[in-house]
């Protein structure tokens, strides 16, 4: 009885290992490479497959996500002979995962080692200064080697960056002080164009100022010379409308006398030749009227027109 029961358990557990040998479950986005008896036999898709116990086998369960590999960084000597440490990061994916399985044993570091020749080359055909301005230029190159090459492995390189280029630490100081004093360069050129520019505006304002005040005193000594000449041909258009004698004028002239003389610059003034003459006829005119009303001119009066006749001459 006992000798029944350990067969029955036997025969159980090979069941279930055979069970289980059998059916294969694979997840999404994953394949599974199957070989009989050491050969290559199908490729098992996701979803429930079915195998030959104990004479399938899965050899290699393959992801077929995009991955993500980080390389640590690498020495390379630029053109100019200067080490730089560059940090790389791979963006892969498998797209035939037999090949990735069969046509070589480690595509990661196979791709790693690619990776860091490729640089080698690209950044040593390249300066420091453009090395570090040049990444598309590197990444595309980089993308287009690793491409090439690891197509036949089944493997498609989706893009590479450069996550950093190191220089070495004399060389970072020597950067920093280049770009310091550039700085300081282009502060002062601006602090130089901002006070050429407020010297401009200032001297702009200046002379508009100027030549605003030489228009408004041109315009009023144009107002004035208007004015006085509009008074001056008012005067004259009134004179020769009276029509004044010579006695008339002499008398007005006479009148104006004490004010050309109370000037402080006037040194000498004229009198016309025709004053003398026009006192005379004053002189007659009046002892012509003092003759018809029957008087005399006192002694006092002409000896007052005769002072004024010394004074005029």
């Amino acid at each position: 009885m006992p000798a029944i029961t350990v067969l029955v358990i036997a025969v159980a557990l090979i069941a279930v290992v055979t069970l289980a040998k059998a059916v294969r479950i694979v997840p999404q986005q994953r394949q599974d490479v199957v070989e009989r008896l050491g050969k290559y036999k199908r490729t098992l898709n996701p979803g429930l497959n079915l195998l030959v116990p104990f004479i399938d086998a899965v050899r290699t369960k393959v992801d077929m996500r995009e991955q993500v590999v980080s390389f640590p960084p690498q020495p390379v000597i630029t053109s100019d002979n200067l080490v730089v440490s560059i940090d790389t990061v791979l963006y892969y994916k498998v797209i035939d995962s037999v090949r990735a399985t069969y046509e070589i044993s480690n595509f990661i570091q196979a791709i790693e080692q690619l990776t860091v020749t490729t640089l080698r080359n690209v950044i040593g055909s390249l300066d420091l200064e453009r090395a570090l301005t040049s990444r598309e230029e590197i990444n595309r190159h980089l993308s287009g080697v690793l491409d090439e090459t690891t197509g036949r492995w089944g493997i498609k390189v989706t893009r590479v960056e450069i996550k950093a280029i190191e220089p070495p630490p004399s060389i970072r100081d020597s950067m920093e002080k280049q770009m310091r004093a550039e700085r300081d360069r282009r502060a002062a050129i601006l602090n130089a164009e901002g006070h050429k520019q407020a010297q401009i505006l200032t001297a702009e304002g200046e002379k508009q100022a100027a030549v605003l005040r030489a228009d408004g005193d041109r315009q009023a000594r144009i107002l004035q010379a208007e004015g006085q000449a509009k008074a001056i041909r008012t005067v004259f258009d009134a004179v020769h409308q009276a029509n004044p004698s010579q006695k008339v004028l002499a008398y007005q002239y006479l009148q104006a006398l004490p004010q050309i003389a109370n000037g402080t610059a006037n040194k000498v003034w004229i009198v016309p030749a025709e004053l003398t003459k026009a006192l005379e006829g004053m002189g007659g005119a009046l002892g012509g009227l003092s003759r018809m009303v029957g008087d005399e001119p006192a002694p006092e009066a002409a000896d007052h027109a005769s002072a004024v006749e010394r004074e005029a001459a």
